[in-house]
């Protein structure tokens, strides 16, 4: 599965469309299946950011529903917290997409935004909120690291 990185930066445009970058529409794209949206876009549960989903993790993301009593509360809880805000999105020829209102509220985001790949997702970002996490995300890896042995390090020719 092709993996999101890196993180690239795009303007909103007056009828709120935004490019996807080019190498987030080819990862997308190799895992398309027809007749599927290119992708799902929700608001993240943990930052102030959209999350994007290849619609296959997205499904992906159902199967602790499918353990669980359908009448249950839990699962009510869990099936309104992934699907009800979730939105199936196209990009155009141009592979601009446009993003929902609600989420663009939840992102806090106006003129640009910040696409942030973090794997088999991206993140839709206010640009500015984008740095101070890759910069919080940084500072905590760090912490995790250093309770690990370090990685050996090539050794440089002499």
């Amino acid at each position: 599965m092709s993996v999101f990185l890196g993180t690239h930066q795009n303007r909103l445009d007056a009828k709120g469309r935004v490019s996807i970058p080019a190498a987030f529409r080819t990862a997308l794209r190799t895992h398309a299946t027809p007749g599927e949206s290119l992708v799902i876009l929700r608001p993240s549960h943990l930052h102030p950011c959209i999350e994007a989903w290849p619609p296959a993790a997205f499904a992906a993301l159902s199967q602790p529903l499918d353990r669980m009593d359908i009448f249950s509360d839990d699962h009510d809880d869990l099936a309104a917290a992934l699907y009800a805000d979730a939105y199936p999105i196209d990009a155009d020829r141009e592979g601009r997409i446009i993003l929902p209102d609600p989420l663009k509220e939840h992102a806090g985001l106006t003129e640009t935004v910040a696409f942030m790949g973090v794997g088999k997702i991206f993140q839709i970002w206010e640009p500015a909120a984008a740095e101070r996490r890759r910069a919080e995300a940084r500072t905590r890896s760090r912490a995790l690291s250093g309770a690990r042995p370090a990685a050996p390090r090539p050794e440089a020719d002499a």
